[in-house]
């Protein structure tokens, strides 16, 4: 029996071939598709266009004056007296809120720009910085959940040049490891006014702080998106949590072993204590 495909071309076969609903049905798929496809390459060449910039102080500085001038506690100033940086998913809300709620007055601070730019730029202008940090294979994982568009590979190497050059600059700040800002924040704060000769107020790292932080997280979770949403919100989340093991797969993939090896070294770098992966 000769096929309808032998004697049309294949787009008119498939037009005689499929019912109107089906053609119809079909043909949305493909549409939304490829405006899928389409937002997903336009947020990863945002992504790695804002990657390279925020390494680089007299060009991503200018754009933030731009997008974040008006936006309080954002952009390191003359008059700052603190900064609070780092990668993404590495304690920078928890510590912040923390910082806030110890004090007995508002404390002009700048964070969450999560650009290098900003921890070079505040050791210019004898700005106490505190950098935080976390182990690559955790933050770029949390990461990646939380921009589903970003590729491990993009995420590794973003990791990478945020805290490459960060190491510039490393003796005029302090470094805070994941580990320490998430069970004893306190003496983060401690080790902070040793070293700048400061005198804030150390938060007391107990379970009914700590509640206090992450409602403060969800309420700006909630103002942001409408809505809490799991994947986003910058607290553990049962949710996140089995998301992460085909994650993990992808960044220990052999392909990632160089990227990997150059995380690591910046890793141990700030946290000598860092075991080996």
């Amino acid at each position: 029996m000769t096929d309808i495909h032998d004697i049309w071309p294949r787009g008119l076969a498939r037009i005689h071939a499929d019912p109107p609903g089906e053609r119809q049905w079909s043909t949305m798929e493909e549409t939304l598709d490829r405006k899928r496809s389409l937002a997903t390459a336009l947020c990863r060449a945002r992504y790695a266009g804002r990657v390279w910039v925020s390494g680089v102080p007299a060009l991503y500085l200018p754009f933030a004056r731009l997008k974040y001038g008006r936006v309080p506690n954002r952009l390191v100033q003359s008059d700052t007296e603190v900064v609070i940086e780092g990668f993404q998913r590495s304690g920078n809300t928890f510590a912040v809120f923390a910082f806030e709620l110890a004090q007995e007055r508002p404390i002009k601070s700048a964070h969450h720009l999560h650009a290098s730019a900003q921890v070079v730029r505040a050791v210019k202008l004898g700005v106490p910085v505190l950098l935080l940090t976390r182990d690559p294979r955790d933050a770029t994982v949390s990461h990646v959940i939380r921009e589903p568009c970003v590729r491990m590979r993009e995420a590794l190497r973003a990791w990478v040049r945020f805290y490459e050059r960060a190491l510039s600059v490393k003796d005029h700040v302090l470094v805070a490891d994941f580990s320490r800002v998430s069970t004893d924040f306190g003496a983060v704060i401690r080790d902070f006014n040793v070293k700048f000769g400061t005198g804030y107020k150390e938060f007391e790292h107990t379970e009914a702080n700590v509640a206090r932080c992450f409602a403060l997280i969800e309420e700006r979770n909630r103002q942001r998106y409408g809505q809490l949403v799991e994947g986003k919100v910058a607290r553990p989340s049962e949710e996140r949590r089995g998301k992460k093991a085909e994650l993990i797969r992808r960044f220990d993939d052999p392909s990632l072993s160089s990227l990997r090896g150059r995380a690591y070294e910046a890793y141990r770098a700030l946290v000598p204590a860092a075991e080996p992966p």
